[in-house]
């Protein structure tokens, strides 16, 4: 089955919270988010944004050194819902992802959001979404998501 994808360019980070306001829209209990990009390239915006879609009160920082953060959040459906903030920047290889337990947040009623995805390997669900992020500009990323209409 072909994955949908979609483009996006911001042009500020408030334009990049702004996306994850507006997919955030389109998450359902259970989804998870893979991001990838280099630093700088507007991953923990888009998690801001999409975090404030759901309704997280927290401020949401990027967790480098504790790999999960845990919010709370509210689904489409109006009830309380877990929200988990992965940052796999400074993981050691996949094999400590799984010792955390990874299995249990990716496959759970919450929804996962998971910067540096591509440091999970093998580990992170092939039916996650995934998002691109890179520099073309200054201020400017080019946002591609697969797996998901926006």
């Amino acid at each position: 089955m072909a994955r949908e994808i979609s483009e996006y360019l911001t042009h500020a980070a408030r334009e990049t919270i702004d996306l994850g306001i507006a997919l955030s829209r389109t998450l359902n209990r259970g989804d998870c988010v893979a991001l990838r990009g280099d630093l700088g390239s507007g991953k923990t915006c888009l998690v801001q944004g999409i975090c404030k879609g759901l309704s997280v009160s927290d401020d949401v920082t990027s967790p480098t050194f504790v790999l999960i953060n845990e919010y709370e959040g509210v689904g489409q459906d109006g009830r309380a819902m877990a929200v988990y903030h992965f940052d796999l920047y400074r993981l050691a290889g996949p094999e400590e992802l799984f010792g955390l337990g990874c299995d249990d947040y990716f496959y759970g009623t919450g929804i996962c959001l998971i910067e540096w995805a591509n440091l999970g390997g093998d580990l992170i669900p092939a039916e996650a979404i995934d998002i691109s992020m890179v520099h073309v500009g200054d201020s400017q990323r080019k946002v591609t998501i697969s797996g998901r209409a926006m």
